[in-house]
């Protein structure tokens, strides 16, 4: 008996937390912004939308993200050590000499502002490499419609 009442509250508990992540990266906006002299992309992520806009004075375009995208983000904002955001490093430069988009990725999560240093675009720091690259396929689906 003990053994199976250790099971459901393993079960229990386990489930619990799934939810605790869907919660706290619904309470979170994701904001990736990229711009150069001849580029502007600004990526806004909240609570099942992506808002995306390819230029400074246009409108955005909202679109809604997959069920399984949004598994996905999840995970991997769960990989992301929000504390340590402002201390990694671009592993490029070519944004000094026009090479790149200058880019940014902000984090604003329990009234809490967290932000990156600069990095090239398309090619972030090594902490939030996976989710900026996920952040940045909504932009791709989105200009491939």
């Amino acid at each position: 008996m003990k053994i199976l009442s250790l099971l459901f509250l393993t079960l229990f508990m386990s489930k619990g937390c799934d939810g605790d992540a869907q919660r706290k990266i619904e309470a979170a906006q994701l904001i990736y912004s990229a711009n150069s002299r001849g580029f502007h992309q600004e990526i806004i992520i909240e609570n099942h939308y992506a808002n995306i806009k390819n230029d400074r004075k246009g409108k955005p375009t909202q679109t809604k993200i997959s069920d399984v995208d949004w598994k996905e983000l999840i995970r991997l904002f769960k990989e992301v050590d929000l504390d340590k955001i402002k201390d990694l490093k671009s592993p490029t430069e070519k944004r000094f000499y026009d090479g790149a988009a200058i880019a940014n990725l902000k984090i604003n999560y329990e009234g809490k502002n967290y932000e990156s240093q600069s990095f090239d675009h398309g090619f972030p720091p090594d902490g939030i490499k996976k989710i900026v690259t996920k952040i940045n396929s909504f932009a791709k689906q989105n200009n491939e419609n």
